[in-house]
């Protein structure tokens, strides 16, 4: 998936989310149905892998999918530090590191974005499967779901690439330094931690596919004109079945 990596192209991504986070500011309300949004897809996020999660081997890239990419943490210091310094990011990291960088922060305005739609269709009531289903199939945006799973891929499958680089490790770790001077610290440890739980993974290929597979059906089954009748009937079993994963 080509993206723009320029520093205009990731400042551009980095005003997306701002603008995000200033609408809701401005509504409370959506702020907090925001925020419950974010936790209940967590929740699922950790039932659909929860194999995964107690798997010696992938268990840690779980657990940083989880946090980094589906968790509902405040990343709003990161992205202030993205912001402030993209030119000198550019300048100072790789460019396979800049690439990563850049899908990152494609994928974040795209997740707030979507957040942010979905969240308008919530009520005030408890998140539940049906009222989470009926949200996804009244925002819609099927290409852009698809666009969201395929960006989440690129980014595990970018700092796995990174790790078959010997030196990059040792880059990263020299560029403790200028980063923090720059003021970069998030993002060199994200990229650090990114960079060591794909390198313990020995092979991320089998991890990848699975997270692929699994999310395309499960938005797939969201999007089925029969999961609104199905989930009201509360006929989805736990287990294999996609809608069965809803918390």
């Amino acid at each position: 998936m080509e993206l723009d990596a320029s520093a205009d192209g990731i400042l551009t991504q980095l005003q997306e989310v701002e603008r995000q986070r200033s609408l809701r500011e401005c509504q409370p309300s959506l702020a907090t149905r925001v925020e419950a949004l974010k936790h209940y897809q967590q929740q699922r996020f950790a039932r659909t892998y929860a194999d995964l999660l107690a798997s010696s081997r992938y268990a840690q890239a779980t657990r940083f999918f989880l946090q980094e990419l589906y968790g509902p943490g405040d990343f709003s210091r990161r992205d202030a530090q993205f912001a402030r310094v993209v030119p000198a990011l550019v300048r100072i990291f790789p460019s396979e590191v800049v690439n990563t960088v850049a899908k990152l922060a494609h994928l974040h305005a795209l997740s707030e974005t979507l957040d942010t739609r979905m969240a308008q269709l919530l009520g005030s009531e408890r998140l539940n499967p049906l009222h989470y289903a009926q949200a996804w199939q009244a925002c819609g945006e099927a290409e852009s779901r698809m666009r969201q799973i395929a960006l989440t891929l690129d980014v595990g499958a970018s700092l796995e690439q990174l790790t078959r680089k010997p030196l990059l490790r040792q880059a990263l770790r020299m560029m403790r330094g200028p980063a923090t001077a720059a003021g970069l610290p998030e993002l060199q440890n994200f990229l650090e931690s990114g960079f060591d739980t794909f390198k313990a993974m020995q092979g991320a290929q089998e991890f990848l596919q699975t997270i692929r597979q699994r999310e395309t059906l499960l938005a797939q089954a969201l999007f089925a004109p029969e999961a609104l009748t199905r989930l009201a009937g509360k006929s989805c079993p736990a287990g294999d079945d996609p809608l069965g994963q809803l918390p």
